[in-house]
């Protein structure tokens, strides 16, 4: 675990918004570069403790964008970890579009104070965003010192739509920025919209969380209707704890709180530290961390804490248009997070779209032409962000068509060309299910055949065997190269025949199944502890027999009743499996990546007459 805190140290932090993208640069002469400003803004009133904070930012002001000619503005903060110093590629590039950007680093991180990190919650985090809209309307309440030559500091240099909205200190105004910073985004836009002021023209949030609940603690057998295509990933229950991504993220937190330590000299930032403070996070999250340390699972009011930290909780307040963009390498915010959100706002009416790209937290290099954000003009998702800004910020062009946008690595291996290795949709889903049964069994594993009735006989079972562990899929964050294992006894693998074309997967399989665990049932009934654990997964197993496990995801599952089948759904991918190949799906009783059952738990799972067991993929021609 120090190697891969030390690494992330390294790093700078989990994300900022993306690195710096390696895309060809056309652009004929560089302009010349903004220089920000860097200032110090006081929040106030913020949640219950009425907190005061010291808001470390930068104002970047293109040259020609003045008070007599103002230009739409940019909201943005760092991702978990880093500072106001990660978007700067971002307000230069959006500048010389004429975009003056306010970067700032979020409360809790390296900025000389000692609010405590609260989760991108809207009491603290998302209030403190809507003061920052409000300076960047020009509100004379938000007090702001130039750090340089400590003068007072108003802008005047935005565009004001007082007038046309009837808000006071009313910006054209959007928000942009990945992970952390993507999920303050919705805690602001609730915010004003809960106050009525809606001053939030537009959001682009990438890579982040519907439900932290789910994220670090997930459990894909008790999504509300059975998919997150419902608009839900929160699971009545608790799930199964993520256990090295929750301790990268508190190790980081950690850090930040220690680099901030020199503020003890403020008296007022000495309250902020005594009140409510645990490793420089609200104090709800040692709970959750010592729950889990002892009982081996979050708690449901750790759940429901992580849950009132995150869009899935207030979605009906988020009216604002969304561009969600999120990562197919990403086993922390995983593809079925966006399509919960997605689906939920665009159920209530909220302009939406959503793209699938290949970078992630797992992965975190956008490829050569798909995301520059110096240059945003030469890359792919670029393009779309300014297209976004410029109709709901700026005013300018044509609305936007909802869409569902998907990186296709296949595409890219044979052609080379970003453009065409996206696909595009009116929406998501795309494509059609196809079913596939679960066969027969034994050492050599069993088969999955489309007619039900070749479906033979046979019993397959597994057990875990520690808290965690055996089996392996990654190192969050640092490792996805070491070879995916299942050890002899610990998983069960159902195949299909070699495929004789190839088959587009776009979307979440789901396994719907009937396990039988008699030592289960007489513990499920006293509470989390004594339910069954597994990990559900999807190999591409090629000719040679070499497994793939696409971009290392798996579903974990704490199941509530043992007695009666059981939905698990899969992780959401975009995969083909070529012709030769064979598609498996996998249950595991382990994974090196979380806390799973204290004991072991035998399973078994019976194929054959009367028993519904079945994997539906999704297919996209």
């Amino acid at each position: 675990m120090t190697v891969l805190v030390t690494a992330l140290m390294t790093t700078g932090g989990m994300v900022a918004l993306a690195p710096p993208a390696s895309a060809t640069d056309t652009t004929p002469t560089p302009a010349p570069e903004i220089v920000p400003r860097d200032l110090t803004i006081t929040v106030t009133g913020l949640g219950p403790e009425d907190r005061t904070c010291q808001i470390d930012a930068d104002l970047y002001v293109p040259d020609g964008v003045t008070a007599r000619k103002p230009g739409p503005a940019l909201l943005a903060t760092n991702g978990f970890g880093g500072t106001k110093a990660d978007q700067a590629d971002f307000a230069q590039g959006f500048g010389e579009h004429g975009y003056v950007m306010l970067s700032y680093t979020g409360l809790g991180f390296v900025d000389g104070d000692l609010c405590p990190i609260t989760l991108d919650d809207r009491e603290h985090d998302g209030e403190a965003a809507s003061q920052l809209i409000r300076f960047l309307g020009g509100d004379p309440s938000i007090v702001a010192v130039d750090d340089a030559t400590g003068e007072r500091v108003q802008v005047d240099q935005v565009i004001r739509q007082d007038r046309r909205t009837k808000v006071a200190h009313d910006p054209a105004v959007g928000m942009v920025g990945g992970s952390y910073g993507g999920q303050i985004q919705f805690a602001a836009a609730a915010v004003e919209h809960a106050a009525g002021t809606d001053r939030l023209d537009a959001i682009v949030p990438m890579i982040t969380w519907n439900d932290l609940s789910y994220s670090l603690n997930p459990d894909n057998s008790g999504f509300p209707g059975g998919s997150s295509l419902n608009g839900s990933v929160s699971s009545p229950d608790t799930g199964v704890f993520k256990y090295q991504w929750s301790l990268l993220f508190t190790a980081l937190g950690l850090v930040s709180g220690l680099q901030d330590l020199p503020a003890l000299g403020n008296p007022e930032q000495v309250r902020n530290l005594a009140t409510a403070n645990c490793l420089n996070f609200d104090a709800p999250v040692c709970t959750a961390l010592a729950e889990v340390a002892g009982t081996g699972y979050a708690s449901a009011g750790s759940v429901d804490f992580l849950r009132s930290n995150s869009v899935a909780s207030y979605v009906s307040d988020v009216r604002t248009p969304t561009l969600i963009a999120q990562g197919q390498a990403d086993t922390l915010f995983n593809l079925q997070e966006s399509v919960a959100t997605y689906s939920a706002l665009k159920q209530q009416g909220t302009p939406v779209s959503l793209v699938w790209h290949s970078w992630g937290h797992s992965g975190l290099d956008p490829l050569p032409g798909e995301l520059d954000r110096r240059n945003p003009e030469n890359s792919y998702q670029g393009r779309q962000v300014l297209a976004w800004f410029d109709h709901y910020v700026r005013g300018r062009g044509p609305a936007p068509e909802p869409v569902f946008d998907y990186y296709r690595d296949w595409v890219m291996e044979e052609t080379g060309d970003i453009e065409q290795a996206y696909a595009s949709a009116p929406s998501y889903p795309v494509g059609t299910e196809r079913t596939l049964h679960l066969s027969g069994g034994g050492l050599l594993g069993g088969s999955l055949v489309e007619d039900p009735a070749r479906v033979v006989p046979g019993l397959n079972s597994f057990s875990s065997v520690a808290p965690i562990g055996p089996n392996y899929t990654e190192t969050a964050f640092l490792d996805q190269a070491g070879p995916v294992t299942d050890p002899p006894g610990t998983a069960i693998r159902f195949s299909t025949p070699p495929l004789g074309e190839p088959l587009d997967v776009v979307g979440s399989p789901r396994l719907t199944v009937q396990l039988d665990a008699p030592t289960v049932v007489p513990t499920q009934g006293i509470g989390p502890g004594g339910r069954l654990t597994v990990f559900a997964k999807v190999y591409d197993v090629g000719p040679d027999g070499a497994v793939e496990l696409p971009h290392r995801l798996i579903s974990p599952a704490r199941i509530t009743d043992v007695t009666k089948p059981v939905t698990i759904e899969l992780p959401a991918i975009v995969h083909r499996f070529e012709a030769g190949h064979r598609l498996a799906v996998v249950l595991a009783g382990g994974d090196l990546a979380y806390r799973g059952a204290t004991l072991p738990q035998p399973v078994s799972l019976t194929t054959g007459q009367g028993r519904t067991q079945q994997l539906t993929v999704p297919v996209a021609y």
